[in-house]
């Protein structure tokens, strides 16, 4: 057994985030640990390396008491990798100095060895070619399969994942899952709190719910996702959808899109697909956080026009544009003319 957490407690002051959890994973499993925000299920991850020091309760890693005193727990945290959901990594190092700064300065590897394992390292994440390349040159896939590649350099007994790919543009998460599928079929042993739930269905071996500091239920992927025994993942499935997608990722995200392309207003950039969201017909849209940008529409109009700077007028009037389709309005297509 890779993993043994037994009645697991953790409080913030009078706040208990983990009331006696239990959790075992064997070697080559992949267990999945989904539920809502707050149930506890990052403060497990955390917990599991030391990062968040238990309450109480007993956590083993191959069979090693983690809380035990006088353990050497940097040992024990190179067998256990960590993927968080903020990637991490260095800024003034290159893709490979991130992966090799912990063989060098950790394991002690020479400059040489260190360099040819950060390498095979990023080949396994599909990244050889982005060595050299600093975390602001790479996209937030990217910099999150080096923050894998990291992880795998170390050549752990356990990876976890603490929500990989929240934070990234959803044209962006398929090549993370990608890469986790394939440290699967290789039999690496993962921990992964996530809400990508149809990765969930078709990769996991074991999935977990979890809420309010418990868990719930635990069983193979069909039974937690199409005949829930306890009533509350039951009303978390059906408010999921059959899609079982919490953040409506993917395919009805773009769904969600099109109909701003319908009704003319600016098309959504990747980079701002990540946060739009949609309450029934077009003029019901909204943008939540990330949104699209007035200057946007003003580079488009600028590229039809072929000019390097507008009319001062248009550009006013792209503005409010803008700010009308937020109100939930329905602006006018560029070249329109406007209504005072």
């Amino acid at each position: 057994m890779i993993l043994d957490v037994s009645a697991l407690h953790k409080a913030f002051g009078h706040l208990e985030v983990l009331k006696g959890v239990d959790l075992r994973v064997d070697p080559g499993e992949l267990v999945f640990v989904i539920g809502p925000s707050g149930a506890g299920k990052s403060t497990l991850l955390r917990c599991c390396n030391r990062l968040e020091e238990p309450t109480s309760g007993s956590i083993k890693v191959e069979g090693v008491d983690i809380l035990a005193p006088g353990v050497d727990i940097n040992a024990i945290r190179r067998r256990i990798g960590m993927v968080f959901q903020s990637f991490n990594l260095y800024p003034h190092l290159d893709a490979l100095g991130n992966v090799t700064l912990a063989l060098q300065r950790v394991l002690r590897k020479s400059r040489p060895e260190a360099k040819h394992i950060g390498l095979a390292a990023l080949e396994r994440v599909g990244l050889a070619e982005k060595a050299k390349a600093y975390p602001s040159e790479l996209s937030g896939g990217q910099q999150q399969r080096v923050a894998i590649a990291r992880a795998l350099a170390l050549e752990p007994a356990i990876l976890m994942f603490d929500e990989p790919t929240s934070a990234l543009d959803p044209e962006l998460v398929g090549s993370v899952l990608k890469v986790m599928r394939e440290l699967r079929e290789s039999g690496m042993t993962m921990v992964v709190v996530s809400h990508e739930m149809r990765f969930a269905r078709s990769a996991a071996d074991r999935v977990l719910f979890m809420d309010q500091g418990r868990i719930l239920e635990e069983g193979p992927p069909q039974k937690i996702f199409n005949s829930p025994e306890h009533q509350r993942v039951r009303v978390r499935q059906r408010t999921l959808g059959p899609a079982g997608d919490q953040h409506g990722r993917g395919q009805r995200l773009h769904q969600r899109a099109e109909p701003l392309r319908d009704a003319g207003r600016p098309a959504v950039e990747a980079g701002d697909q990540q946060r739009t969201g949609c309450a029934g017909e077009p003029s019901g849209c909204r943008v939540e956080r990330a949104g699209i940008r007035g200057r946007q529409a003003i580079r488009s109009a600028r590229r039809r026009e072929g000019q390097r700077r507008l009319p001062r007028d248009l550009v006013r009037d792209l503005q409010m544009d803008r700010a009308t389709w937020l109100r939930g309005g329905q602006p006018r297509r560029v070249g329109d003319p406007v209504r005072r």
